[in-house]
Protein backbone atom coordinates (compact mmCIF):
# COMPACT_ATOMS: atom_id res chain seq x y z
CA UNK A 1 0.00 0.00 0.00
CA UNK A 2 1.02 3.89 -0.47
CA UNK A 3 -0.44 7.26 0.65
CA UNK A 4 -2.68 7.33 -1.82
CA UNK A 5 -4.10 3.87 -1.15
CA UNK A 6 -4.11 4.72 2.75
CA UNK A 7 -6.26 7.92 1.75
CA UNK A 8 -8.82 5.90 -0.30
CA UNK A 9 -9.12 3.37 2.22
CA UNK A 10 -9.91 6.17 4.92
CA UNK A 11 -12.61 7.89 2.67
CA UNK A 12 -14.20 4.57 2.69
CA UNK A 13 -13.56 4.28 6.80
CA UNK A 14 -15.54 8.13 6.88
CA UNK A 15 -17.96 7.35 4.89
CA UNK A 16 -19.41 3.76 6.53
CA UNK A 17 -18.86 5.70 9.99
CA UNK A 18 -21.39 8.47 8.44
CA UNK A 19 -23.71 5.52 7.71
CA UNK A 20 -23.67 4.03 11.25
CA UNK A 21 -24.41 7.74 12.44
CA UNK A 22 -27.14 8.22 10.24
CA UNK A 23 -28.92 4.76 11.90
CA UNK A 24 -27.80 6.27 15.44
CA UNK A 25 -29.85 9.29 14.48
CA UNK A 26 -32.82 6.82 14.57
CA UNK A 27 -32.69 5.76 17.71
CA UNK A 28 -34.59 6.98 20.77
CA UNK A 29 -32.52 7.96 23.92
CA UNK A 30 -33.15 4.86 25.64
CA UNK A 31 -31.99 2.62 22.94
CA UNK A 32 -28.84 5.00 22.34
CA UNK A 33 -27.98 4.43 25.80
CA UNK A 34 -29.46 0.39 26.35
CA UNK A 35 -26.93 -1.34 28.09
CA UNK A 36 -25.85 -4.49 26.00
CA UNK A 37 -24.28 -7.02 27.03
CA UNK A 38 -21.26 -7.36 24.70
CA UNK A 39 -18.02 -5.40 23.81
CA UNK A 40 -18.25 -1.68 25.18
CA UNK A 41 -21.89 -1.61 25.70
CA UNK A 42 -24.35 0.36 24.56
CA UNK A 43 -24.64 1.93 21.22
CA UNK A 44 -23.45 5.30 22.49
CA UNK A 45 -20.45 3.73 24.40
CA UNK A 46 -19.47 1.80 21.31
CA UNK A 47 -19.59 4.96 19.45
CA UNK A 48 -17.51 6.85 22.28
CA UNK A 49 -14.80 4.06 22.45
CA UNK A 50 -14.79 3.96 18.45
CA UNK A 51 -13.95 7.67 18.36
CA UNK A 52 -11.61 8.16 21.16
CA UNK A 53 -9.37 4.98 20.03
CA UNK A 54 -9.17 6.90 16.69
CA UNK A 55 -7.77 10.10 18.48
CA UNK A 56 -5.37 8.14 20.70
CA UNK A 57 -3.83 6.41 17.58
CA UNK A 58 -3.59 9.69 15.53
CA UNK A 59 -2.72 11.61 18.38
CA UNK A 60 0.02 9.04 18.79
CA UNK A 61 1.15 9.52 15.48
CA UNK A 62 1.13 13.01 15.61
CA UNK A 63 3.08 12.95 18.38
CA UNK A 64 0.47 15.20 20.80
CA UNK A 65 -2.38 14.99 23.11
CA UNK A 66 -5.27 13.06 22.50
CA UNK A 67 -8.77 15.22 23.37
CA UNK A 68 -9.93 14.97 26.92
CA UNK A 69 -12.33 11.61 27.53
CA UNK A 70 -16.39 12.57 26.57
CA UNK A 71 -17.78 11.87 30.00
CA UNK A 72 -20.98 10.10 30.76
CA UNK A 73 -24.25 11.77 30.94
CA UNK A 74 -27.81 10.92 31.66
CA UNK A 75 -28.68 13.53 28.96
CA UNK A 76 -28.61 12.55 25.07
CA UNK A 77 -25.33 14.12 23.65
CA UNK A 78 -25.47 13.04 20.50
CA UNK A 79 -25.05 16.35 19.19
CA UNK A 80 -21.76 16.45 21.04
CA UNK A 81 -20.13 12.91 20.44
CA UNK A 82 -21.34 14.23 16.92
CA UNK A 83 -19.10 17.43 16.91
CA UNK A 84 -16.16 15.45 18.65
CA UNK A 85 -16.03 12.79 16.23
CA UNK A 86 -15.60 15.19 13.22
CA UNK A 87 -13.48 17.24 15.18
CA UNK A 88 -11.23 13.62 15.15
CA UNK A 89 -12.25 12.90 11.43
CA UNK A 90 -10.53 16.33 10.76
CA UNK A 91 -7.35 15.66 12.75
CA UNK A 92 -6.99 12.45 11.05
CA UNK A 93 -7.66 13.95 7.52
CA UNK A 94 -5.47 16.59 8.10
CA UNK A 95 -2.72 13.24 9.28
CA UNK A 96 -3.17 11.61 6.21
CA UNK A 97 -3.03 14.44 3.63
CA UNK A 98 0.39 15.28 5.11
CA UNK A 99 1.01 11.45 4.62
CA UNK A 100 4.05 10.23 2.74
CA UNK A 101 4.75 6.90 1.40
CA UNK A 102 8.58 7.20 3.03
CA UNK A 103 6.42 7.89 6.56
CA UNK A 104 4.52 4.57 6.16
CA UNK A 105 7.74 2.88 7.60
CA UNK A 106 8.26 5.26 10.40
CA UNK A 107 8.03 4.56 14.04
CA UNK A 108 6.79 7.74 15.43
CA UNK A 109 5.19 6.79 18.79
CA UNK A 110 7.11 7.59 21.35
CA UNK A 111 4.60 6.70 24.37
CA UNK A 112 3.20 4.17 25.58
CA UNK A 113 6.01 2.03 25.79
CA UNK A 114 4.18 -0.69 24.10
CA UNK A 115 3.36 1.37 20.95
CA UNK A 116 7.18 2.22 20.33
CA UNK A 117 8.01 -0.35 17.85
CA UNK A 118 5.07 0.12 15.36
CA UNK A 119 5.40 1.19 12.04
CA UNK A 120 2.75 4.21 10.69
CA UNK A 121 1.65 1.68 8.06
CA UNK A 122 0.23 -1.39 10.53
CA UNK A 123 -0.86 1.62 13.11
CA UNK A 124 -2.99 2.76 9.73
CA UNK A 125 -4.28 -1.21 9.01
CA UNK A 126 -5.04 -1.38 12.61
CA UNK A 127 -7.11 1.84 13.48
CA UNK A 128 -9.30 0.95 9.96
CA UNK A 129 -9.83 -2.84 11.06
CA UNK A 130 -10.93 -1.83 14.67
CA UNK A 131 -13.38 0.25 13.45
CA UNK A 132 -14.63 -2.19 10.91
CA UNK A 133 -14.92 -4.86 14.14
CA UNK A 134 -17.23 -2.23 15.69
CA UNK A 135 -19.28 -0.80 12.92
CA UNK A 136 -20.43 -4.41 12.80
CA UNK A 137 -20.97 -4.47 16.35
CA UNK A 138 -23.36 -1.65 16.22
CA UNK A 139 -25.06 -2.76 13.32
CA UNK A 140 -25.82 -5.92 15.14
CA UNK A 141 -27.18 -3.88 17.94
CA UNK A 142 -29.42 -1.16 15.57
CA UNK A 143 -30.71 -4.77 14.03
CA UNK A 144 -31.59 -5.95 17.37
CA UNK A 145 -33.14 -2.68 17.87
CA UNK A 146 -35.40 -2.61 14.98
CA UNK A 147 -33.42 -0.43 12.80
CA UNK A 148 -32.99 -1.27 9.00
CA UNK A 149 -28.98 -1.19 8.21
CA UNK A 150 -26.97 -1.54 5.26
CA UNK A 151 -23.99 -3.59 4.28
CA UNK A 152 -20.51 -1.94 4.97
CA UNK A 153 -18.61 -4.15 2.48
CA UNK A 154 -15.71 -2.45 1.15
CA UNK A 155 -16.17 -3.57 -2.25
CA UNK A 156 -19.66 -1.78 -2.72
CA UNK A 157 -17.64 1.19 -1.55
CA UNK A 158 -15.04 0.91 -4.87
CA UNK A 159 -17.79 -0.01 -6.90
CA UNK A 160 -18.87 3.36 -6.47
CA UNK A 161 -16.02 5.25 -5.87
CA UNK A 162 -13.65 4.23 -8.69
Amino acid sequence: MNENAFRHFYNYHFAENRKVWKHVASLSFEQFTQAVDYSHGSVREQIVHLIEAEDVWFSELRDVRPSEPLPPTNSDDRNIIRAHSDSVEQNMRAYLAELQDDMLFDKPIKEPEEDKDLIVWQVLLHVANHATDHRAQLLRVLHDLGVETTYQDYIFYVYDNP
